[in-house]
């Protein structure tokens, strides 16, 4: 049984824990200089962080047009551990979890967000500023009884920043503790996609939340717009609650969610899904490919740690992979309409 730290540990009173707090914030500080200045620190005091950062600036990017839309390759070979990581149940049984308190790194502390999550480096970055949101306590990674804390976390970075979140099964390298993801916005070819007017589809408005679906994008992407916290919250519980009920389960439905907060609204982009990995990424030889899509894949910047992937990858094979793994579009309208 693995020794994961809860309750003191919660509120700051166990001495380890904060050997692990850089700061701390309860709302009122600015969060974005908070967590520039904890990398800026991180840097000089924790190794396997800068040697990430150092492999970021080998990264290469292509763009492709995919008739319709585009994406960006990302040639990244830091990311192989996460793109290749097993995250079946007999995986998270035998390993430590690398997102609970007692086995962080000894170099690696944090920020201690609103009592119950610690704000922490991505050593394996994809962007410049790469940040992970992990509850201190050790539970599963599922949205649904935290989606308060994600719309908080949005309007805490505010404008020019996303949060992201990958479900368990689509894409989260812990699917069991619960966290997110965060960094500056403008990174995702899909953001742009969402501000094209002739893309949108007004579905649906509930609590005065407005539900479109996205149009010509190669997967299935659907857009929540709204002005208050409560109400986007409810209509996310909503579409959630719909999905299982067409998809006839119980467990959370494979989902990955960009969250953005600007002009004071929230405005979340939903992909929803049917399958984590595409079949290709499990062939043999050079028929493998090492694309393994989450939310940053599915929101058009594509991660291949491998640089032959990152060379012959094109159109076909792009909307080959997003029609695999994305949900089916009768499916998605049918849910919809099934919304309360």
């Amino acid at each position: 049984m693995l020794n994961h730290l809860v309750g003191d540990r919660k509120l700051g009173k166990d001495p380890f824990f904060n050997q692990k707090s850089f700061m701390a914030f309860h709302g009122k500080e600015n969060l974005p200089s908070l967590c520039i200045k904890l990398l800026s620190e991180q840097k000089k005091t924790w190794q396997n962080l800068r040697k990430g950062y150092e492999l970021l600036k080998e990264v290469r990017e292509r763009g492709l047009s995919c008739k319709g839309f585009s994406v960006r390759l990302q040639y990244n070979p830091g990311r192989m551990k996460s793109s290749t990581a097993v995250v079946d149940k007999k995986n998270e049984k035998d390993r430590q979890c690398f997102l609970c308190l007692d086995h962080l790194p000894e170099g690696q502390k944090g920020i201690f967000y609103r009592r119950d999550y610690l704000i922490l480096c991505n050593p394996m970055p994809v962007f410049s500023f790469h940040f992970t949101l992990s509850h201190v306590d050790h539970r599963l990674q599922a949205i649904d009884e935290n989606i308060d804390s994600f719309l908080q976390l949005m309007a805490d970075f505010g404008p020019g920043w996303m949060v992201l979140y990958n479900g368990p099964k689509c894409g989260a390298s812990a699917p069991d503790h619960l966290h997110f993801q965060v960094a500056p916005s403008g990174q995702m070819p899909v953001e742009k996609e969402i501000r094209e007017e002739k893309r949108l589809t007004l579905m649906k408005k509930v609590n005065g939340v407005l539900i479109y679906r996205m149009k010509n994008l190669g997967r299935e992407v659907i857009l929540l717009d709204g002005d208050e916290l409560m109400s986007v919250g409810i209509v996310l519980r909503n579409y959630l609650s719909a999905l299982k009920k067409v998809l006839l389960i119980k467990e959370e439905p494979m989902i990955n969610i960009a969250g953005f907060y600007e002009k004071r609204k929230w405005r979340l982009v939903i992909f929803p899904r049917r399958k984590h990995r595409p079949d290709v990424f499990f062939k043999d030889g050079n028929a493998r490919m090492v694309v393994s899509p989450g939310v940053i894949d599915m929101g058009g910047l594509i991660i291949t740690p491998m640089e032959k992937d990152f060379e012959r990858l094109g159109e076909a094979a792009v909307k080959g992979i997003y029609k695999e793994v994305s949900l089916e579009r009768k499916i998605v309208e049918k849910t919809i309409e099934a919304m309360i």
